[in-house]
This record gives C-alpha cells, sequence and structure tokens, in this order.
C-alpha cells in the first residue's frame, strides 16, 4: 500500500542547529493496517505523517503509494488518494458554513466545476444518515454553523466526512488531543466503525497509550527517527499500557532525564 524506502530528513540544515531526524528510515504500511504511532515529542511521529501527506518533502529516498512514486507529488494533489483528520477541530471543516454546506462540498471533492446548484436537496437524507451514526444528534443540525459546533461535534463530522470520499489511506493526527476524555472516547469509537465499515487503511498518531493499545491491528513506537517497537498480530494484540510506559521510561533514563 504505502512505503518509505531509505529516507534521510534533517531540519535547520547548513546551520549550527541542524538536526537530523531520519538517516536512512524506511516503513512500510500493508493494505488494512490500522496502525496506532506512539512516542515521545520529536521522535518523528508528526514528521512521519507530514512525509506521508506531502507537507514536508524529504532529503533523500522514495515515497510510494500503491507501487506509484508520490516523492513529489504536491500535497493537494495528494489529497485525492490520502484523506487526512487533524489534531485542531478547526482544521478539518468550514467554520463558516453550515453542516450541510460542508457535506456539499465533501460530495462535490473531485468532480468537475461547473454552475450549478452546491446543495443536492436529494442527498440530505443521506447525508442525515451519516451523522446518526455519531449519535450526537447532528442531523438534526444540517443549517447550524459548523463554528457554533463543539470540538468534539466537529471533529466527528470530520471524519464522516472523510468517510465520503473513495481515499487509499487515512491519516489521524492526535485527533482526540484536544478533547474532553468523554468526546475522545466517542470519537475513537467512530474511527474504528469508519474504518471497519470502509476497509480503510489508517495511520495514527496518538499520545493516548491505552488507544493505541486498543485500536487498530499494529503498533509502533518511535524514537529519534527509528520505530523501536513494531508489534502487529498476536504480538500487538499481547501489549500491555505498561509495558509502553516501562519503555518510555527506559528511554527517559537514557536521555538522562
Amino acid at each position: 500500500m504505502l512505503t518509505l524506502e531509505h529516507i534521510h530528513t534533517a531540519f535547520h540544515r547548513g546551520t549550527v542547529d541542524e538536526m537530523k531526524l531520519f538517516e536512512d528510515f524506511s516503513f512500510r504500511v500493508n493494505k488494512g493496517d490500522f496502525i496506532s504511532i506512539v512516542g515521545s515529542n520529536g521522535s518523528g511521529k508528526t514528521t512521519l505523517l507530514n512525509l506521508i501527506c506531502g507537507t514536508l518533502q524529504p532529503d533523500a529516498g522514495k515515497i510510494l503509494l500503491r507501487d506509484k512514486d508520490i516523492t513529489h507529488l504536491p500535497e493537494f494533489k495528494r489529497a485525492k488518494y490520502i484523506g487526512r483528520v487533524f489534531q485542531d477541530p478547526k482544521a478539518g471543516t468550514c467554520s463558516n458554513l453550515t453542516v450541510l454546506e460542508n457535506f456539499a462540498l465533501a460530495d462535490n471533492k473531485g468532480k468537475p466545476f461547473a454552475l450549478g446548484r452546491a446543495v443536492n436537496k436529494k442527498r440530505i437524507d443521506y447525508y442525515k444518515e451519516l451523522l446518526s451514526k455519531c449519535g450526537m444528534g447532528l442531523e438534526d443540525r444540517l443549517n447550524t454553523p459548523i463554528g457554533n459546533l463543539s470540538g468534539g461535534q466537529r471533529q466527528a463530522i470530520a471524519l464522516v466526512l472523510t468517510g465520503m470520499t473513495d481515499v487509499d489511506l487515512l491519516i489521524l493526527d492526535e485527533h482526540t488531543a484536544a478533547l474532553d476524555p468523554k468526546s475522545s472516547e466517542t470519537i475513537m469509537e467512530l474511527t474504528d466503525q469508519l474504518v471497519k465499515e470502509h476497509d480503510l487503511t489508517a495511520v495514527m498518531v496518538t499520545h493516548n497509550l491505552r488507544f493505541a493499545v486498543e485500536y487498530g491491528n499494529r503498533l509502533v513506537m518511535m524514537h529519534d527517527g527509528k520505530a523501536i517497537i513494531d508489534k502487529s498480530g498476536e504480538e500487538k494484540k499481547a501489549l500491555q499500557v505498561t509495558d509502553l510506559l516501562e519503555t518510555f521510561n527506559q528511554i527517559s533514563i537514557e536521555c538522562g532525564n
């Protein structure tokens, strides 16, 4: 599905602040994977997502999606194949538009531009059906501006909108980090439901170790630009939060913290 081959990435190259993060880093995402990625700040989690999505270009190496080289494909063109839900609930929806108008935008993604009505009223019942699965009463708020909703409600809508598009890969960028505990639980349940219903391949970065252990079929821990833990299948199922905490503590001691 997705392969990163021999990636090299450095920040502030050529200055006294130069920091090499990825050196000859390779990583593979198999079709159907739901990968949880954990790690301390600066370990490479977000940089990995930015490389996949095209927000950041590698200094060297290749990125392949379905055997197609997308290394230098710009971010907006990768959006045809890759969906991303951000940490900030405001980033995935248009605040000044209503819920209905946001759905109409998602419905028209990738279609030719032409004069006509933006909202297809025949699709309203379908939008309501999708929103009813969130269990938040959003199906009755189609005419509410997105900006008037809570963070959890907006993140739920962002997930539903992503599920409407035919993407190869779903990127979840700490998408529960800005939410309260109850909303976080709801969003993770919706995420799991979305991935399973649409048979999506997903990569999720999270600081919530319990979510990382409970959800998905594969868990990766990053440190200093390397995958120091990569467990899948039965090995992943056997992992406990305490196992991850023990590794985090060992890393902290080695780093002098």
